[in-house]
């Protein structure tokens, strides 16, 4: 008997159905239990790259104590407002809203995202009095794109839960109904974070494009990027995880413990000559994460606290000795 061929699938199915997105905003369906009373993550736009030089403080690293170079990408990271309060209820089915109050004094902006009344009715204290039915928090905030480079008036609005017990939670939030929350005031330097985006979307592909699948041999019938067989004859079905052409990019994706290397209300620090490129100029708050994370340039990126921390601990927060400043037009 001959050898069988080792033929491992080419693309993973974990990622399947690969759908567009169903809106630019990502959605967060789980966050942390913290006993920390904050409002758990922040929303930014995805300015650019560039590489900074750190010393490593990991301790049983083998570079520790030396300095490294390493890649981070920079979010322009204005501050959000906090225009609602919503409280949820769990029951057999899951949570669902109990009750919700908004800020009178919304910002102007706010028109352009949904029809906003003149007046809201509800108000705090009834939200205050059912509690003791509420499972979770949160607030709802939305972006200020008008404070970033992008040219956009129309803000974002989406929803971050409160950490910490109920009622302490109820308390914090609403001292911050109708203000403006900064990324400082709930993120800290060294922290770990997941970061949920969009990725960039490539529109209908083929097989060999999307799945990664072999460029079959010249004479080959019927196409040579095409998949190799659709399936067996019994049953006479087409399964699931075949390769097939389709939407490739645009999808949600999420990149998990992103550490905070920095923050600041400088964008010149790290904004490199010329401008980000398709960009520009980051001239209020922002963050410096390590790595990578999805999605193009001017995507909105949301952050939270990693769900699933590393084990190996640093030594308290990073130290960089140097931000490359230098061009990124490629002159």
């Amino acid at each position: 008997m001959g050898r069988r061929a080792h033929h491992p699938r080419r693309g993973s199915v974990g990622y399947s159905p690969r759908k567009r997105a169903s809106s630019p905003i990502p959605r967060i369906k789980s966050w942390v239990k913290e006993e920390k009373v904050r409002i758990q993550g922040f929303s930014g736009y995805k300015a650019g790259m560039t590489h900074v030089v750190m010393v490593d403080d990991f301790p049983k690293s083998p570079t520790h104590g030396e300095e490294i170079s390493t890649v981070a990408t920079i979010l322009d990271a204005p501050p959000l407002k906090v225009c609602g309060l919503r409280l949820y209820g769990a029951d057999t089915h899951g949570l669902k809203p109990i009750s919700e109050v908004w800020a009178n004094d919304f910002s102007k902006d706010l028109v352009r995202a949904f029809p906003v009344p003149e007046k809201f009715e509800a108000r705090v204290e009834d939200l205050q009095a059912k509690l003791d039915k509420g499972a979770e928090l949160r607030a709802i905030v939305h972006t200020q794109p008008r404070l970033s480079a992008l040219n956009r008036k129309a803000p974002e609005v989406m929803e971050y839960l409160v950490g910490g017990p109920l009622d302490k939670g109820f308390e914090y939030a609403r001292g911050l109904l109708g203000k403006e929350v900064k990324i400082s005031d709930v993120i800290e330097e060294g922290e770990f974070l997941d970061a949920i985006s969009i990725t960039k979307g490539k529109g209908f592909q083929g097989a060999l494009k999307r799945w990664g699948t072999k460029h079959l041999p010249r004479k080959t019938r019927k196409g040579r990027r095409t998949v190799g067989t659709l399936g067996p004859w019994h049953p006479s079905a087409m399964m699931w995880t075949v390769p097939t052409s389709g939407q490739m990019g645009y999808h949600q994706r999420t990149e998990m413990n992103k550490r905070v290397l920095k923050i600041g209300t400088n964008g010149a620090e790290v904004t490199p000559a010329g401008g980000f490129l398709s960009y520009g100029l980051v001239r209020g708050d922002y963050i410096v994460l390590k790595g990578s994370i999805p999605g193009p340039r001017s995507r909105l990126v949301r952050l939270r606290p990693a769900t699933r921390p590393p084990t190996k601990k640093s030594e308290g927060k990073p130290r960089l000795t140097y931000i490359s400043l230098e061009s990124k037009q490629g002159v």
